[in-house]
């Protein structure tokens, strides 16, 4: 009986070690297989490919920061304006920066030409102001809206400023090659040309990057800290963030040559059907004109159907004193189209990296204000790497940038707010409620005094106030409701009205949740907002 027993003993024994063996080896393959997604990783852009650390020799340099110095303090890819300004704003303050950019000539761009006042006042703050002179830059004080034949100005409100402060219309690439030039001048940033195919990332925290020169090499450089800003094309933003790309149209770009506006440093901006039409100067002797067509379907340029459309649906709705000047671009043949992207900030913190510029946020080019958020953001980031003695904690840097996010919000979530909000009031609708909500922001600018002043303070950039972005769309809203009840009210006009209020709502409140309503109204509240810099022996 008893060697049954020690028999038995022995089976259940057997079997629940067994159990616990498996379950060990079980957790074992788990955690090794967890492993070695941490292994070296090289990221392309939606493509992962993987390479056990064990691969990596230390005598070819790679990942040289382990071993020895690494190639620059922070390598920036992009050369545009967020990457040029943030390369020269940190290398004066001694910083080792390296630049890849895909192409170094000027570039020739469409859009980009309409520096804002509050743009300015950043580029200000950055030392950059005399990137505006010597590029036949034209000083832009204002705005005149035109509608159904009526026009009205709207001024910046300019008074409480130094008498340079205005906004600026040039050509984008000469702008951007002059902050090129005055960051490559200062001896610790290098700018190189070259297309960076891929972030170079270990154990979760970005490295450096890889990149193909001109003469098609495979490069490799390494530094604690990436900045990726290379615009709206980017192919590196899915690494860092969530796009969630929208395109509601696309400009069509003409320039009017020896044409006289008909408010002088002024930009203009017709509200047209279907969408509107813009004209600025841009030269001594050129105005730039970008006409909005909704959707991503444009007509043809190659076999004569934009000509076409442009001559018929859109000339008869320009001013009269441009038409001639405007008929003349469409017959030169030079008409470009760009896309419109909107894109809100939907960051991934990742160690070693963070995004900037259209790579990393985009918003309606209606009003201009893409420059002024860029140059504001880096601003921001510059305060905040200013106390950091390096950056070689990636973690520490990482949990401390986090605080960029918040502290951006004011400036942009507003920019990015009243452009959104705008395309949709400006854009003609057969809704009746549309209709006359378009007609009342019309009017409403046109009342002068704060109705006007408030408004364009926020499109200039001078008063990134989300609350008061609120408070003026909404009282356009009540303002169009109000002319609906008089002389008497009617249940038809009464029910346009409440659709009216009900349109402005669904038009602003999604644009603000995408945004992010606490980080856009209380960033205090949010805990990133406050974090200190990481301690020097800490880094």
């Amino acid at each position: 009986m008893e060697n049954t027993i020690d028999h038995n003993s022995y089976i259940v024994a057997t079997f629940f070690v067994s159990l616990l063996g498996f379950v060990v080896l079980s957790v074992i393959r788990r955690r090794t297989s967890h492993s070695v997604s941490h292994f070296r990783k090289i990221v392309y852009g939606n493509n992962y490919g993987f390479r056990n650390r064990s691969d990596i020799d230390p005598t070819r340099g790679e990942f040289r920061h382990r071993f020895g110095s690494a190639d620059a303090d922070v390598i920036i890819v992009g050369a545009g304006v967020s990457g040029a300004a943030l390369a020269h704003t940190l290398g004066k303050r001694g910083c080792k920066i390296r630049v890849i950019e895909r192409d170094l000539t000027q570039p020739d761009r469409i859009v980009g030409e309409l520096l804002q006042p509050g743009g300015y006042l950043k580029l200000i703050e950055l030392g950059l102001e005399d990137c505006v002179e010597e590029i036949d830059a034209q000083r832009v004080l204002g705005y005149a809206l035109f509608k159904d034949g009526k026009s009205t100005k709207l001024s910046y409100p300019l008074e409480k400023f130094h008498s340079d402060v205005s906004g600026r219309g040039f050509h984008n690439g000469r702008f951007v090659q002059r902050m090129r030039e005055k960051a490559a001048a200062l001896p610790n940033v290098e700018l190189k040309q070259g297309t960076v195919t891929s972030l170079l990332e270990d154990e979760g925290t970005i490295r450096g990057v890889q990149y193909k020169t001109k003469s098609g090499e495979v490069m490799k450089a390494f530094a604690p800290l990436t900045i990726v800003c290379d615009g709206c094309f980017s192919n590196l933003r899915r690494s860092l963030c969530n796009p969630q790309v929208d395109v509601p149209s696309c400009f069509v770009g003409l320039i009017l040559k020896n044409c006289k506006l008909p408010y002088p440093d002024h930009g203009h901006v017709v509200l047209a059907d279907p969408s509107p039409i813009l004209f600025y100067p841009i030269s001594c002797d050129e105005v730039r004109c970008l006409v909005d067509i909704p959707g991503q379907k444009l007509p043809s340029v190659g076999n004569g159907d934009m000509s076409k459309y442009l001559k018929t649906i859109v000339a008869p709705q320009v001013p009269c004193e441009v038409h001639d000047a405007f008929m003349a671009a469409i017959d030169s043949g030079d008409i470009r189209t760009m896309p419109n992207k909107s894109m809100p900030a939907s960051p991934v913190p990742t160690p070693g990296a963070l995004l900037l510029g259209d790579a990393f946020n985009m918003r309606h080019p209606l009003t201009g204000g893409g420059m002024t958020v860029a140059l504001s953001d880096v601003v921001v980031l510059r305060d905040l790497l200013k106390p950091l003695h390096d950056f070689t904690d990636a973690d520490s840097l990482t949990k401390y940038l986090e605080s960029f996010y918040t502290l951006r919000k004011p400036v942009a979530s507003t920019v990015n707010t009243l452009a959104g909000a705008l395309y949709k009031v400006f854009c003609a609708s057969p809704d009746q409620a549309r209709k006359e909500m378009r007609d009342a922001c019309f009017d409403y600018l046109s009342l002068g005094g704060a109705c006007s002043t408030g408004p364009v303070g926020l499109l200039s950039g001078l008063n990134p106030s989300p609350v008061h972005l609120v408070l003026h769309f909404f009282a356009v809203a009540v303002y169009g409701f109000g002319r609906l009840l008089l002389p008497l009210p009617t249940p038809k006009r009464l029910w346009i009205g409440v659709r009216l209020i009900l349109g402005a709502s669904g038009i602003i409140f999604p644009i603000i949740k995408a945004e992010g309503v606490r980080q856009m109204f209380f960033p205090a509240s949010v805990p990133a907002y406050h974090r200190v810099p990481p301690k020097k022996g800490s880094q």
